[in-house]
């Protein structure tokens, strides 16, 4: 190959404290970081706002950080004025306070997912920089950001990115306290560390633990806890794990996540019952909330979330990737154990949703990146292979586009369909070349390019997805005077949140000339409890709005 990286010991190529001036940067080093800054915008923060509010999540939790941010109330979660305890209220009061600054629209809902994603990338760069020196921390910031996974939630207005960012933040300062992270990649073989890094990095894994409670409750004990305890049974270092439950570490998680909970369970006496024991406990060990799914689920979720640079963690699993010993193979184990626990111990619940798995993907996708930086370093053919396979799936991914349910159709779709094509080709032609650094290179552009065009062809789908235009045909007049007729949970939801009030269903009782939204396949059935008096929209068969009054009926003789 001839993309093989530079001989270790060149610490002007890899040392990450080289002169890093502007006048010291090179055309290359400047093009790399602009190419960073590019990915981390696009995938993290480039239309945010898009689209309306999807599913039954988002519009929930949006609403109850508009009511936090409106009513002064930042303890107490209210979800149409009742109190909510699905979720702690670190998203609550992120969202809220984007609220109070910027307004309240769907890009200021999700901005905090992208902060959150963008804070974890970075410090998971700082751990490659310290770990295989500046080009492990290029590969994390360009493959990262570019899952699947990571796109997604990071455009999510949910409580899952905040959870995994905090407790991903939290894992890169508990490395530091085992001893797992050198002040410089190339210190060999004892690495030095200083009492007041110590104590930082103790008061740090505390804070971000406390704040991953925060966003998601006790499951980041759970997790953290259980990563722990697989490296330390995998090492046999048992000793530096208790390191962890220093004084320092203790208080500040105590001091950073207690205080809310104290409150919370004061003003509200139902809080601890409530969340404790039927959000956590029940949700874990009952299928009583309907996310049931195959002990298996989560396999093909971990593999979706990590497209399309998945295959490069097989090379792990070569001759190259088992032969890492000494300090290089106690931190292979800990990002393994924090990988793989996240997925064994979901695997176990009785209720199953995608973004459970979240907390696995950031520690997955820093190997990914070890992965790429020493296969190019080595004269291996594993990385043809695997590019030429990334090159096949960005070929065939307009799949998507004639499997999907949504009526994807126009000129940007076509363009998608030449781009994919013509890019996939050039991707494999690159790995058979055996140009993997570049082909590489060329993919993530590739998958940015194509990114983009999925954003700007989901903003056209917006009424077909969400129930913000539908809000928006019936507008602020009608909205004191809107019902619902047996529509979806999730339209319910967002239709709730667009009109600034809780929309009840619609039934016969209901007197005067009413506004009432409905499935096209429902609408059949209300024209038999009412007269359509005229059709305000049908830009959804999800969502229909008509104008409705009650059938006249015949005084009894």
């Amino acid at each position: 190959m001839n993309d093989t990286g530079p001989p270790l010991a060149k610490k002007s190529v890899d040392d990450p404290y080289r002169d890093v001036s502007l006048r010291s940067l090179s055309m290359r080093e400047i093009s790399w970081a602009v190419l960073i800054l590019l990915t981390l915008y696009v995938c993290y923060f480039s239309h945010l706002g898009a689209f309306g509010f999807i599913g039954p999540d988002e519009p929930r939790y949006a609403w109850i950080a508009r009511d936090m941010a409106e009513s002064g109330d930042w303890v107490t979660p209210r979800l149409y004025g009742k109190p909510w305890f699905e979720k702690p209220v670190l998203y609550y009061w992120a969202a809220g306070v984007c609220f109070k600054l910027f307004g309240v629209n769907e890009a200021n809902a999700r901005l905090p997912s992208a902060v959150c994603a963008l804070l974890a990338t970075l410090s998971l760069a700082w751990l490659a920089v310290r770990i295989g020196g500046w080009n492990a921390a290029r590969w994390v910031l360009l493959l990262l950001p570019s899952t699947v996974g990571m796109i997604g939630f990071s455009h999510a207005a949910s409580t899952d990115m905040p959870f995994s960012a905090m407790l991903s933040i939290a894992m890169v300062c508990a490395a530091v306290v085992l001893g797992l992270v050198p002040a410089n990649y190339l210190e060999e073989p004892v690495f030095r560390r200083t009492k007041k890094a110590i104590y930082l990095s103790l008061a740090l894994f505390g804070f971000f633990l406390g704040l991953a409670v925060l966003a998601k409750g006790p499951a980041a004990l759970i997790l953290a806890g259980g990563a722990m305890l697989l490296w330390a049974a995998s090492t046999r270092r048992w000793l530096d794990a208790l390191r962890l439950f220093h004084p320092v570490s203790v208080g500040t998680f105590f001091l950073t996540c207690l205080p809310w909970y104290v409150l919370c369970a004061r003003r509200n006496p139902e809080f601890f019952r409530v969340f404790i024991i039927e959000h956590n406990f029940r949700r874990y060990l009952t299928p009583e909330f309907q996310h049931i799914q195959p002990f298996w689920y989560y396999l093909p979720i971990t593999i979706l979330a990590l497209l399309p640079w998945v295959f490069w963690l097989a090379w792990f699993i070569t001759g190259d990737g088992r032969k890492e010993r000494g300090q290089h193979r106690a931190q292979i184990l800990f990002l393994a154990g924090w990988s793989v626990y996240p997925v064994l111990f979901f695997s176990l619940s009785k209720s199953k949703l995608p973004g459970y798995i979240l907390p696995a993907v950031l520690p997955l996708g820093f190997l990914i990146s070890l992965a790429v930086r020493r296969t190019l370093k080595s004269t291996h053919a594993f990385g043809c292979y695997v590019l030429g396979l990334i090159g096949a799936l960005l070929l065939v991914s307009p799949g998507w586009i004639f499997f999907s349910k949504v009526h994807v159709r126009g000129p940007l779709v076509s363009l998608y369909i030449i781009v994919a094509t013509v890019g996939g080709l050039l991707v494999i032609g690159a790995a058979l070349l055996r140009q993997t650094r570049a082909g590489l290179t060329f993919s993530v552009v590739l998958v940015l390019f194509l990114l983009n065009l999925v954003y700007v062809s989901l903003s056209k789908l917006d009424p077909q997805l969400s129930a913000r235009s539908c809000a928006r045909q019936i507008g602020v007049e009608r909205a004191a005077n809107t019902y619902s007729f047996k529509l979806q949970r999730s339209w319910q939801y967002q239709l709730s949140f667009y009109l600034h009030r809780e929309i009840a269903e619609w039934s016969p009782n209901v007197a005067v000339e009413a506004t009432v939204v409905t499935s096209e396949r429902n609408l059949e059935e209300l024209e038999r409890s009412a007269q359509i008096v005229a059709v305000i929209s049908k830009q959804s068969p999800q969502a229909e709005v008509v104008v409705v009054r009650p059938l006249l009926t015949k005084p009894l003789l």
